[in-house]
């Protein structure tokens, strides 16, 4: 089943049932009226939009309207919470190595995790907004919301409370990031409104990708028009989305509707830290990746972050190659006084 919300009928927008070729939509307001609310009561509401989302790929739901990703908002405009882990430690050694932090050996074992702003996302079409001297840069991941998690629950328990998968566009501020994290308390300015694909789907969607509880796909990443990553999801990632969930509801339960990140897909590519799509590799979903690589190679980065006029689009093909989320497409652009774009 896939799911998005249009930005119409407030701040939370308009629920639809999309059909699988991501074609046609339809609002299901006798359903539920928003995202959080088929969520918060998804065992008595699922089935009832998979019979509209059935009808829907027959061609039988009269009143269906053509589906746009430019008239979506993210599939939750605001998540009760916003957790982004990081389970491909390939990234995190590469972006602990151009900051020249170290990577303490309990990281491969127990996942490392923040919370994010939560409150304001912005939609799969929307800009990104920023100082070009801020260090613009892309973070492409998978994210999966969840229904209730008990406190302490088990990887296998959090795995079953999956209810939706979704592409993020993560933004990292790197120019920002080192000021706060010497403070010693995280991420705050450095870290954006994220913007989500314009579709969630249930993981049976994905079919024989979907398996250890991660999606087995190539995430694509294009700067420009140009492609500049293609890492497999289900590669070289430590932790799945169950044990992600399983960590942080230790001593807290997470509420339907938390939104759990992988943090930025990367493979090593059978080196120790992968290649360029230049150089004959997979290439990466952010550039602090490929500046890196390029400091190893070349002893500096030669790759800028994003500027004014950039645009990044962000999407999953399936092996048929259809899109499985729609695609994220954003273009940068600077503050204006207002602090808005």
């Amino acid at each position: 089943m896939k799911l998005a919300t249009l930005k119409q009928g407030g701040r939370d927008g308009t629920l639809v049932v999309v059909s699988r070729d991501l074609s046609r939509c339809c609002p299901v307001p006798d359903i539920a009226r928003t995202m959080q609310a088929a969520l918060d009561d998804w065992d008595e509401l699922a089935p009832r939009l998979r019979a509209i989302y059935a009808r829907l790929n027959a061609g039988e739901v009269d009143g269906a309207r053509p589906f746009s990703a430019a008239a979506c908002h993210a599939p939750l405009p605001r998540a009760y919470q916003w957790l982004d882990g990081s389970a491909y430690m390939n990234h995190v050694e590469l972006v602990r190595k151009a900051r020249g932090a170290d990577l303490p050996p309990s990281m491969y074992t127990d996942p490392i995790v923040y919370q994010g702003g939560s409150d304001s996302f912005i939609g799969p079409c929307d800009d990104i907004v920023g100082a070009e001297d801020w260090g613009i840069d892309f973070e492409a991941e998978i994210t999966a919301v969840i229904g209730d998690v008990r406190m302490g629950a088990t990887p296998a328990e959090a795995a079953d409370a999956i209810r939706l998968l979704m592409l993020v566009n993560d933004v990292s501020l790197r120019a920002l990031i080192p000021a706060e994290l010497a403070k010693g308390f995280g991420f705050v300015q450095s870290k954006p409104a994220s913007a989500f694909s314009p579709v969630a789907v249930t993981p049976d969607e994905l079919g024989a990708a979907w398996h250890d509880t991660r999606m087995h796909l190539p995430l694509r990443v294009a700067l420009n028009g140009e492609l500049f990553g293609m890492p497999n999801a289900g590669v070289d990632a430590t932790f799945d989305f169950g044990m992600l969930a399983a960590h942080v509801s230790k001593t807290r339960e997470l509420e339907a509707g938390t939104i759990i990140g992988t943090g930025t897909v990367s493979n090593k590519q059978g080196g120790l830290w992968g290649s360029s799509i230049a150089n004959g590799g997979v290439g990466y979903c952010c550039i602090v990746e490929l500046r890196t690589y390029e400091t190893l190679e070349h002893g500096v980065p030669k790759t800028g972050y994003l500027k004014a006029g950039d645009q990044v689009r962000i999407e999953v093909l399936d092996p048929a190659g259809r899109s499985v989320f729609g695609a994220i497409e954003q273009k940068v652009v600077v503050p204006n006084p207002t602090g808005r774009g």
